[in-house]
């Protein structure tokens, strides 16, 4: 896959995982704190990929 296209698939996988945190908080704290861990990584690794950092 292209570069942009991988950033652009991280950043998307970012938004899905902040639904997740947004689904998850009333349910386990731990857990959507898990998830708002990965929802930063993917989308600073998906702008990193794009070159925007």
């Amino acid at each position: 896959m292209d570069t942009d296209l991988w950033g652009l698939f991280l950043i998307i996988l970012g938004g899905f995982l902040a639904g997740g945190v947004y689904a998850m908080w009333h349910r386990s704290r731990s857990v959507a704190i898990g998830l708002a861990v990965c929802v930063v990584l993917a989308i600073a690794f998906g702008a990193l990929r794009l070159g925007y950092l």
